[in-house]
């Protein structure tokens, strides 16, 4: 049988390029609380992704809780529910009701067109999510929070380092979430960050993710301990050097796939804006099943049982997390809940060959 191909890989750099990285910490014995190696990360993640107020922490969910908390935000969040669980976990765990609002077909992300009517008096933020990289409607998104007097807070974890019209994602909305979780175009191991456009709570997020001491030794507020290690710190500093090489390597297998399956009836791939400089962090397919002749689900068992590993992210929405009860119908969002039974993420990672892509895309059209 052919070697099994995952849906992801992490990419990692050479083993003595690592450990020349960390050989000072066996001098300083420094290995947390904000270290040469994580002030060094921080300071060069925030020219690669032309933002300010970047904030490391221990990982990306815990960044987006730490937002939601550093921001004083309460009631009612809008939000989508076409997202990994993460982002809707967060929101309940701070005490705040999600409000699912529907995405937009062509790109996946929230559909702004249909936010305002469901803001309420309760209403404290947008929380939207860029889906695969692919960049909300952020212009849109920010008026509305204006008039309502809202934060926006994007979950920006599939898109890092990620351009519109030369704008960093990171930059929209009033605060940002990355993660630099393994499997992710960057990585730290295990990670995140938050970034906020107020300074204020980037310097509150430093007190939130130490216990919540304040400069006085003083414990100000109930904080909690998300901080970033040194060793991870490192991993993060090595991959950032070369991080174009490996989303150049991606996007080669993504032309790839695209070469393969752009003319294939039944099969939707990703839209591309010209505005936007992708990361190519996921390549997703959409299956129509009366055009293509068999459902996302049969392409998915055949690529298994072809040794091949495809994800179907993201189903279901998170509406339909058993932590609700029942409590959201997923006809409440009619394009999310169509997507989310259509869509499958194939594999992508650095370093993917063109033989690999054929053979995946193979499997595929022999359906």
């Amino acid at each position: 049988m052919d070697e099994k191909v995952m849906v992801t890989r992490s990419s990692m750099p050479d083993f003595e390029e690592y450990t020349r990285e960390i050989k000072s910490l066996w001098e300083t014995r420094w290995l947390t609380n904000s270290g040469v190696k994580h002030r060094e990360l921080e300071e060069n993640l925030c020219r690669y992704l032309k933002v300010e107020n970047l904030n490391l922490c221990v990982n990306g969910h815990q960044a987006l809780e730490a937002i939601i908390e550093v921001m004083g935000l309460k009631g009612e969040a809008v939000t989508t529910p076409f997202t990994f669980t993460s982002t809707t976990n967060s929101i309940v765990r701070k005490g705040l009701k999600p409000v699912f609002c529907d995405i937009r077909e062509d790109d996946f992300t929230i559909d702004a067109d249909k936010i305002e009517p469901l803001i309420t008096e309760k209403t404290s933020a947008i929380i939207p999510v860029h889906v695969y990289g692919n960049i909300c409607q952020y212009e849109k998104i920010q008026k509305i929070a204006d008039k309502y007097g809202l934060k926006v807070i994007y979950d920006a974890a599939h898109a890092f380092g990620v351009t519109v019209d030369s704008v960093g994602a990171g930059s929209l909305g009033d605060a940002s979430m990355f993660s630099f979780h393994a499997t992710k175009v960057f990585h730290t191991i295990e990670g995140g960050c938050a970034i906020f456009k107020d300074r204020a709570f980037y310097d509150k997020l430093n007190e939130y993710k130490n216990f919540g001491l304040g400069a006085d030794g003083e414990i100000e507020f109930a904080g909690s301990n998300i901080k970033m290690n040194e060793f991870s710190a490192a991993m993060g500093i090595c991959n950032l050097r070369h991080i174009g090489q490996s989303v150049s390597s991606r996007k080669q297998a993504v032309l790839r796939y695209r070469e393969n399956l752009e003319n294939v009836n039944g099969i939707r791939l990703n839209a591309e804006r010209e505005n936007v400089k992708s990361n190519y962090a996921y390549f997703p397919i959409v299956v129509d099943p009366e055009k293509f002749g068999k459902t996302r689900d049969d392409i998915f068992t055949a690529l298994a049982e072809n040794n091949i590993v495809a994800r179907k992210y993201f189903y279901p929405l998170t509406s339909q997390n058993k932590e609700f009860g029942g409590a959201y119908s997923a006809s409440e969002t009619p394009v999310a809940n169509k997507i989310a039974q259509r869509v499958l993420c194939l594999p992508l990672y650095e370093g993917l060959s063109n033989d690999t892509v054929d053979r995946i895309c193979g499997v595929i059209k022999s359906l």
